[in-house]
Formats: C-alpha cells, structure tokens, sequence
C-alpha cells in the first residue's frame, strides 16, 4: 500500500491535458493518510537529478483545479534518458529524500525510463513503485485504445484543416499542411474529421503508414487539381521513401537528434518547403501555399477536448489507486468498450515501454491517400460533440444579361 512519499513528474512532449493528469494524481494521492508528501520533480527525471521538487502538498486544491485546465506541462518536461550513470544518480536523489513511489506523465520514451529504473531498483534492492501514466498526442502507445493527449490534439488539426478547406475554396489553389507524427499518422488521419461536403479537404493525406513516391505524389496532386480547381493536402512529418529515410531529412545535411537518438522532425518547415517546391516545379499550378503545424497542436488552449480532459484526469486517478491496490509497476492502459467507454487497466510496462503502435490497415482508404469511414467512427467520441460544422450558401444563380460574345 502507498505511504510515505510519493513523487510526480512531467516528460516528452506537452499535451493540452497532461496537467489533468498531474493533478489527479496529487489530489488522488493527498486522500491517503499514509502518504506523508506529495512532491512534484521540475523538468522530468532531470529534476530528481538535481533535486528540484516541489511540495505539491501544500498547493491548493482551487489552484491545482485551475492548472488542470491549462494547457502544457505545468511541472516542465525533459527529453533525457537516462542510462545506468544516470538512474544512479536518481536514485541518490530518491534514497535522500525517501521517495518510494514514482508517477512519471508521459509517451513511450518516458515509459522506457521507467522500465529502466525499475530494473536499476531491482538490482539495488531499492523499493522503488513506478508507475507511468500515458500521455502523447502521437497516439502511439501499444495496448491502448487510445493516449490522453491525442484527442484535443486531433480536434485542433480537424479544426484548422476545415477553415483551410474553407479558405482554399475561397481562393483556389494547392496547399500542403505538415503535421506531427514520426511513425504513425493518427494526428495526420484526424485532418479528414472537418469534412463535410463530398469536395472538402483534406483530398489527399499521406502517413508514414505507407511508403511516399514524390512522381505519385505530383501524379496525385496534377489529378485532384484538375478535377477541382484546387487541392488540400495532409502530410506526416514522418513520411518516407521506401527504404525508409525520412523526406524531412533529404534537405538537411546535418540531421539533429534528441537524447532518444531520434532525428529531429518538428519545429522545421523543411518538409513544407521541399514539398510545395517539388510542386511549383513539377506543375503548372501557379498558387501553391504550405505550413507546418509543428508545436501548435500540442497545447492550443482553444480547442481542448472535454473527453480528453475527463479521461486525462481519470488516468492519473487510476495510477494513484493502481499503486496502492495491486502493489506492482505498471502502465495505465485505456481500452473502449461499448458503443463508448473507457476501462483502465494497469499494463505491464514491458509492454508499452519503448514500443509504437501505428494506423491499423483498417483505418487506411486502399489508395493509400485517404482515411476509411471506420477510422471516423474511431475518432468521432474522442474529441467531443462540439466540432463546429462550416456551411455553403445554397442561393441560386441569377441568370446573366449581358452579351459579351
């Protein structure tokens, strides 16, 4: 059972409900008598390193209610992984202060660092209770139906792929929007969600799901832009050829990597640019436009899923009680049963822990440039029942007078 000292920490990317988690974790764990302090780890595991925590214990339940709903990591984040020096140093800094349980928010890097300390634990004989509550707006964890992150993140992309359906139609050209995604296409797929006439955008989406030919890729746009006058466009950051380098990377002559040892894909507007580029080149299509969402969709404090909001909130919850009740390491899974509900489940981390689960085949149109009705259906109670519909006006035309043959 819980007692003593517990700790909460933030890593990865932010997401616009990871301080839902956050906070259900330190008010959940603030009911148990025997837990003696609630402290919060600044930057991630960096923060246990150099022992900069704060005593969640003493913040108010009305202030933490308020940082439930603001968007990004309100404890800070970190990419580091630590390695066997790295996990000796945590542990000095645990054993110091007597924390014996760990909530660490994150993706599936944070959950291979839990995984790690767990094994250092072990070896050392140290009592240590990890328990990782899952976050990404990727949507890329193994086991899970679903991460908290992804819908409102999905919501966004929907949003904004509506308005510039809207605006294209408007003024008719190619546009190319890159969003984020290394190996899986979740977040690009959810572009398609905002449509609502049989010609709305996005008319192509590319995912790293399937291998990216740039002749197909002209091919398909020289096609869409005949048949409507116009083309919107879906891209994963993380498309790539068939033997697997990554588009981003071919304008690049040095290719930055994180601490995880993964090229850098985000926050560039390199992809965009080769993109729309290879267009202007390869076509006759005088207006062509790109943009890349890069950190825009990860906390945008204007399109939050309450769904999302709700189950972040419930996972860090479910982690505290987890820990207490069955008495072992884990993963906070979500799995949906029903028309809609969610089941939380405390997973093996072996099982989450550093792996990426992809687009089933069952959501991928056969062409390989659309998504299917069933990943709509998947999508649709994810970001709520709020989505904003656009309109057209349905007046007739009136008929012309002048001669002008």
């Amino acid at each position: 059972m819980l007692k003593g000292k517990v700790l909460v920490a933030q890593g990865g990317g932010p997401t616009a409900v990871i301080n839902q988690s956050m906070a259900g974790v330190v008010l959940e764990a603030r009911k148990y008598e025997a837990i003696s302090h609630v402290y919060g780890a600044l930057n991630g595991v960096s923060g246990i390193v150099n022992e900069n925590f704060l005593d969640l214990g003493q913040e108010t339940q009305e202030n933490l209610e308020r940082v439930a709903e603001t968007p990004c990591s309100a404890l800070g984040s970190t990419r580091d992984k630590p390695d066997a020096a790295y996990c000796t140093e945590i542990f000095k800094a645990l054993r110091a202060h007597d924390i014996q349980t760990f909530f660490y928010i994150g993706g599936n890097d944070s959950s291979d660092t839990l995984r790690i300390l767990t094994e250092k634990a072990r070896a050392v004989d140290y009592p240590l209770r990890c328990i990782h509550i899952p976050k990404t707006i990727d949507n890329d964890l193994t086991v899970n139906d679903h991460t908290p992150g992804y819908p409102s993140a999905a919501k966004f992309v929907a949003n904004a792929f509506a308005g510039v359906t809207l605006d294209n139609r408007a003024l008719q050209g190619v546009y190319v929007g890159v969003i984020m995604g290394r190996h899986a296409g979740f977040l690009t797929a959810a572009a398609a969600l905002g449509r609502k006439y049989p010609d709305d955008g996005p008319h192509l989406i590319y995912l790293p799901e399937r291998n990216f030919s740039t002749d197909g890729f002209i091919a398909d746009v020289k096609r869409v832009f005949h048949q409507l006058g116009r083309c919107v466009i879906a891209v994963s950051e993380g498309i790539h050829e068939a033997d697997g380098t990554h588009i981003a990377t071919k304008l690049a002559e040095k290719h930055e990597t994180d601490a995880h040892g993964n090229v850098q894909l985000s926050g560039t507007g390199a992809l965009a640019d080769l993109l729309t580029d290879t267009l202007k080149k390869n076509t006759e299509i005088k207006r062509v436009r790109g943009d890349t969402f890069g950190y825009l969709q990860r906390s945008f404090m204007g399109c939050v899923s309450d769904v999302d909001q709700r189950e972040a909130r419930q996972a860090g919850t479910h982690g505290v009680r987890f820990a207490n009740e069955l008495g072992r390491d884990g993963s906070v899974t979500l799995h949906r049963v029903a028309d809609y509900e969610i089941q939380f489940r405390l997973s093996p981390l072996a099982d989450v822990a550093g792996k990426t689960q992809v687009m089933d085949d069952r959501f991928i149109a056969d062409s390989g440039t659309d998504i299917t009705p069933e990943f709509i259906n998947y999508l649709k109670p994810l970001v709520g029942s709020d989505m904003r519909v656009p309109y057209r006006l349905q007046a007739p035309a009136v008929t012309k007078v002048l001669d002008k043959g």
